[in-house]
C-alpha cells in the first residue's frame, strides 16, 4: 500500500473530471503533509484514473485531471 493511496482513492471515489486541491486539503485527506517524495509517487495516481497536471509551490495547490483512455 502506497502512503498516498488514501488520496488516490479519494480522487477515484469522488470521480470529478478535475480537482484543484490545496496542500491543506491533501494533508487533511492523508493525515500528513506532502513533501518532495510526492514527486516520486504522483505517477501512481494514473492507476486510479488521474494524473497530476500541475504542482504550484507558490500557491500551494495540486491540479489533478481525469485521464481519458479513448
Amino acid at each position: 500500500m502506497s502512503r498516498y493511496e488514501r488520496l488516490w482513492l479519494y480522487l477515484k471515489d469522488n470521480n470529478l473530471d478535475e480537482y484543484k486541491m490545496s496542500f491543506e486539503e491533501i494533508n487533511n485527506i492523508l493525515g500528513f503533509s506532502i513533501d518532495h517524495s510526492f514527486l516520486k509517487y504522483k505517477k501512481e495516481c494514473l492507476n486510479y484514473g488521474y494524473q497530476v497536471i500541475k504542482i504550484s509551490l507558490k500557491e500551494k495547490f495540486v491540479l489533478f485531471k481525469k485521464v481519458s483512455y479513448e
